[in-house]
């Protein structure tokens, strides 16, 4: 039997979750619902579903589960209305900008005891997901270090900007999530710096363009984050993971896997340009987590607790930026208890 979905925002990254739906086994992309008209149908001619409002949806007997693809600004409400309705629901990161609002939306999720899974999608990457077994089957042993890459290659627009919440809250809550992930301890302290070096405009809305952020656990392990919303060469994605035994890498992605060697020089293939091509395996595998969740009636392997963490860091990787200081995480959980 399919699991039946309907995909709340028909933009950007809610037709790559609908492509998955309908790329998917077990499956079925039932309803689109955007405000937009001509997103809705685009999503439809494309994939399928009928074009309903929210309301519907939520109401429907034929919708299992929810994709919420909407502004962040309207997760947690989303959320919640999805839980009391029965549905099952997947949600893009972050679930809210304010850890208060995020802590009140996990206790309605707990209440009703909805399935809830949070779209980190990186952790479903295959190349990433081998590296994790690397550190999981002792390969590397005890893990020491973990150093994470991830550059854009250009900054999004400023209207996007102004409601991301600011580049750790928007993008590099994903590596904190993979860094929690790796060192397979929570984080305790977080130090970080940013700079506004791609675009002042990005400075002028209050956001920074260049950071780095180091991550550490009680027992000392630490992890190194940069990021940067300029990388002229393409979608720059790399982690490794240093340990007592060795390390593992995982490299960037090209759009071919040649290297031409002359005597001018070796010469490789463009890297892949954005999200939508690095991890569209990783969007497939996401749909396919769900699906078995929900099956099997089990929690999914991303839920909202590493939602709520992951804030927790970009939290205290903000404050960390305005005071010059390391700050504790239990801190800034405890200033949203």
């Amino acid at each position: 039997m399919s699991v039946r979905f309907a995909v709340l925002g028909a933009g950007r990254i809610g037709q790559v979750h609908a492509q998955a739906i309908a790329a998917t086994d077990g499956a079925d992309l039932k309803a689109i619902a955007d405000p937009i008209a001509q997103a809705a149908e685009a999503a439809q001619a494309r994939f399928g579903g009928d074009i309903r409002d929210i309301d519907t949806i939520l109401a429907a007997d034929d919708v299992d589960a929810l994709v919420i693809c909407t502004p962040t600004d309207t997760h947690a409400d989303l959320i919640e209305r999805g839980a009391r309705a029965g549905k099952a629901i997947f949600c893009e990161k972050p679930i809210d900008l304010n850890l208060m609002r995020v802590r009140a939306c996990l206790d309605v999720v707990a209440q009703t005891k909805a399935i809830l899974m949070l779209g980190f999608n990186r952790r479903y990457d295959p190349d990433f997901m081998a590296l994790k077994a690397a550190v999981d089957t002792g390969q590397v042993g005890a893990v020491e270090m973990v150093t994470i890459t991830s550059r854009d290659p250009g900054a999004p627009p400023a209207e996007y900007i102004k409601r991301s919440g600011g580049i750790f809250r928007d993008m590099t809550i994903h590596d904190f999530d993979i860094a929690r992930w790796m060192l397979e301890e929570e984080v305790q302290t977080v130090q970080a710096a940013a700079s506004v070096l791609v675009d002042p405009q990005i400075g002028a809305l209050g956001d920074y363009d260049s950071v780095n952020v180091i991550l550490r656990t009680a027992s000392g392990k630490q992890a190194t984050i940069t990021n940067s919303r300029r990388a002229t060469y393409g979608y720059d994605q790399r982690i490794e993971v240093h340990g007592s035994k060795g390390s593992a890498l995982v490299e960037n992605v090209h759009t071919a896997r040649i290297q031409v060697a002359t005597a001018d020089g070796f010469a490789r293939p463009p890297l892949l340009d954005f999200f939508m091509t690095r991890y569209l395996d990783a969007y497939a595998a996401e749909i396919a987590e769900m699906v078995d969740a929900m099956t099997a009636r089990r929690a999914p392997r991303t839920g909202g607790h590493d939602g709520l963490m992951a804030l927790a860091l970009a939290e205290a990787a903000l404050r960390s930026v305005e005071t010059g200081q390391a700050v504790a995480v239990a801190d800034v959980l405890a200033d949203a208890a």
